[in-house]
């Protein structure tokens, strides 16, 4: 039997485009299968806001960062919080990439043409002490061309090989099971799916239209996560972070199902860590949305008040861009699953942005005009003023009566307080104008100011909430937004998918979101933000070069 190609990759998101190039750039014949059409080429990291986590870069350096491997590893382990006797290969998978991320990881990308805005971000700043969760230093670089602008790159080098040849594209071939001969992977089968030309995201049909086979001598899956099927995100939720959520919104797109996973455990992979997950607890519903109960990020800065549901401050550290799981673990306990910001426009101006290649024109269309318009415009960002504007979550009051009045006819709980609220943005308002203080926020909020690249861009000027001078006042009620899978199927370095019985399957690789960007979980628990692109280009390129050796 003939095979079809030396490799099969299951998923034309990043982490199958940079393992079939990889491919093809050996030498290889490669096929890419994908349920959706070619309008759809590079997934879900084509939305996303391009953020990445380097080490000890040149743009941290031209800012006065100092960072080290050393450091950067201490804040990983400190976040994933290891803990399992399944986690040595996620263990061995998180010390590799904090390495690439220190060491090639910028130059590979930058030889291909990528480039990095040059303000670094400071996300997950954590807030415990110097071995717990968190980013000790900045370390968010956002690529110039937001998504797009990592996707590019790999695009480009496989359609050159696909002129030479060497890569084939099967578009709208959705797989349903392995071929299997002699216990070896040895290629897929499955569903010609009718075509159809939805614009990129939006729901396509799954209207079959004839079948196929394929064989080849390894079939790489990287078809990423489950965060588009609600009902499985629902059945993996942790018992540790509450009852699961009555209303979630997406951040991804309807075909990031999970539908693959379930093919490849039944096949007999390993799949462990399947209930760490990471999901926002900043989503606001899309108001012009793309795919199915739409929803986007709000990336605050550290100023905004943050209230539970019943009008209860959220618990230091629990501030806007400290820990993401810590505030959605503290959010399900309330019995809630929603929280609300309550902020004004001096700071929505300077310290909301939104996230998402769509929601940045300025970055996505690699503008400098329009980017350093962020520092000098009177009001937020365009696509920020649109969802206040428009956005179903956002309430615009001159007063703090109607901010509050407004928030109750949103929830429909009726369960705020204008007194309780009062009460604690007075208290709050009372230490804004001292350098030392005792509330942590507003000593969060001083140390960011004390960072350049947020004084210059993503931190308001301290100054009291209710000030009218810096009016009008606004509240943001806030939902759980599913993204990402942490979990996956368990690899070696090499991306070869371990099986149940604890041996590697023959023929069978694992990249991307389907391995928990690497090993099963080399996030741990928690992630420190600009890793989920990055574990794609990791473990793709890792998957990529085993994959092609391994077919002589």
């Amino acid at each position: 039997m003939a095979n079809d190609a030396d490799v099969i990759v299951v998923g034309g998101g990043l982490a199958g485009l940079v393992a079939a190039t990889e491919i093809a750039d050996a030498g290889k014949r490669v096929i890419v299968v994908d349920q959706e059409g070619e309008q759809s080429l590079g997934g879900q990291a084509f939305w996303s806001l391009g953020g990445l986590f380097l080490v000890d870069s040149p743009e941290q350096r031209r800012l006065g960062i100092k960072d080290s491997f050393d450091l950067a590893l201490q804040d990983w382990m400190g976040s994933a919080g290891f803990d399992r006797k399944e986690d040595v290969w996620p263990k061995r998978w998180a010390e590799a990439y904090v390495a690439f991320a220190a060491g090639e990881k910028r130059g590979w990308l930058r030889t291909m043409g990528h480039r990095i805005f040059p303000v670094v971000g400071w996300a997950e700043r954590g807030g415990y002490d110097a071995m717990g969760h968190g980013n000790s230093v900045p370390r968010f670089h956002v690529s110039w061309g937001t998504g797009p602008g990592v996707v590019e790159p790999f695009e480009r080098r496989a359609r050159q090989a696909q002129a030479r040849g060497r890569l084939t594209f099967k578009f709208r071939h959705r797989v349903d099971a392995f071929e299997i001969t002699t216990g070896v992977i040895d290629g897929v089968s499955g569903t010609i799916l009718e075509p159809d030309d939805a614009p990129r995201g939006n729901s396509s049909s799954r209207k079959a239209a004839g079948d196929f086979t394929l064989h080849a001598q390894a079939v790489i899956v990287a078809s990423g996560g489950i965060g588009g099927n609600h009902d499985l995100v629902r059945q993996n939720w942790p018992k540790r972070l509450g009852d699961a959520p009555k209303n979630l919104i997406s951040g991804v797109a309807e075909h990031v199902d999970g539908r693959m996973i379930g093919i490849t455990e039944a096949a007999g992979a390993r799949l462990i860590n399947r209930d760490r997950m990471w999901h926002y607890v900043e989503g606001i519903r899309n108001w012009s949305p793309i795919w199915p109960r739409h929803g986007i990020r709000i990336l605050p800065g550290p100023s905004p008040m943050w209230f539970d549901a019943s009008g209860r401050r959220l618990p230091s550290p629990l501030f806007p861009g400290s820990d993401t799981l810590g505030q959605l673990q503290y959010i399900m306990s309330t019995g809630y699953d929603y929280s609300w910001f309550v902020l004004t426009q001096g700071i929505i101006k300077k310290e909301f942005a939104l996230s998402g290649s769509e929601q940045n024109p300025d970055l996505t269309g690699k503008s400098w005009l329009m980017t350093a318009r962020r520092a000098t415009n009177k009001g937020a960002p365009e696509p920020v003023e649109a969802f206040k504007r428009n956005g179903a979550d956002f309430i615009v009051r001159r007063n703090l009566a109607d901010l509050v009045a407004g928030m109750n006819a949103l929830s429909g709980d009726n369960l705020l307080v204008l007194e309780q609220l009062k009460a604690q943005i007075e208290a709050r308002d009372r230490e804004i104008s001292n350098p030392y203080v005792k509330d942590t926020q507003v000593m969060n909020i001083h140390n960011a100011r004390k960072y350049i690249g947020d004084r210059l861009i993503r931190t308001a000027r301290p100054h009291r909430i209710l000030d009218p001078a810096h009016g009008p006042l606004i509240a943001v009620k806030l939902n759980i937004l599913t993204r990402k899978t942490l979990g996956g199927f368990e690899t070696d370095l090499d991306c070869r998918v371990f099986g149940r019985d604890g041996n590697i399957m023959p023929g069978l690789y694992a990249a991307g979101e389907a391995a928990g960007f690497g090993g099963g979980g080399m996030h741990g628990y928690r992630s420190l933000e600009g890793t989920f692109l990055g574990g794609c280009l990791f473990s793709g390129r890792n998957a990529g070069r085993a994959a092609a050796k391994a077919a002589g």
